[in-house]
């Protein structure tokens, strides 16, 4: 019998592996198109109102298909909250890259964590009316919460180091403030679903800064009350 050869076994492997990427690839690709469909029904129909069936008919796929990567619709708005962290964490990292002042980043931010498909109003709805329903999927909702507030701190510690940020009060804490003036500059906007929102997030975020900026500490204060005139 032949001696198989090593470069023989991995050229038998190629074909193999192969297929592998194609299902797999395959099945992100429908996996995003059930994502998609769903979102946009949910935004137009509602989602109460919008089945599963729904979703597979918009998607083109059996139903079946879609137990196949969601546990239930309720599963979708979780993976678009996994999807929003996704660009934060990526935008904290950029941020750690870069010598961009925190001003700029965190006024690009709220721009940024708005793009399609989040830039809708009744998708906005429907995802905060899942941060107050009693479905199963809400538990996970608030745990993804807990995330994006971690991540918060995160980026308000790197403004403190950098000196960019109030060190007086702790990065969780302005993480908060931060978080909760975004949350409900998003569901007031959502309730007139007008072309506003850039500037609603701009106009919040002028007011938030003057609260972030960095103030003297109260050393620096008494030794500039201490200098005379001229001095």
């Amino acid at each position: 019998m032949p001696r198989r050869t090593l470069s023989s076994s991995s050229s038998e492997k190629k074909p193999a592996t192969s297929a592998l990427g194609r299902r797999q690839r395959r099945s992100a690709e429908i996996r995003e198109r059930l994502f998609r469909a769903a979102l946009s029904l949910f935004a137009e129909k509602g989602f109460a109102e919008t089945t599963v069936e729904d979703i597979t008919n918009a998607a083109d796929v059996g139903k079946g298909t879609f137990f196949n990567h969601f546990p239930s619709k309720d599963h979708i708005l979780l993976a678009f909250g996994e999807m929003q962290l996704g660009k934060l964490e990526a935008a904290i990292e950029l941020a750690r890259q870069t010598n961009a002042s925190m001003t700029d980043f965190l006024r690009g931010l709220g721009v940024r964590m708005t793009q399609e498909p989040a830039r809708n109003p009744a998708l906005i709805r429907v995802l905060l009316q899942a941060y107050l329903s009693t479905t199963p999927v809400r538990a996970a909702m608030l745990d993804l919460q807990k995330r994006v507030h971690a991540l918060h701190t995160q980026m308000m510690q790197l403004g403190q180091d950098r000196g960019e940020i109030r060190k007086d009060l702790p990065a969780a804490e302005l993480a908060h403030v931060f978080r909760q003036t975004i949350f409900g500059t998003l569901l007031i906007w959502s309730l007139y679903g007008d072309s506003t929102l850039q500037a609603r997030i701009e106009s919040a975020f002028e007011v938030v800064w003057t609260g972030l900026a960095p103030r003297q500490d109260s050393a620096t204060r008494s030794q500039i009350s201490s200098l005379g005139p001229g001095e």
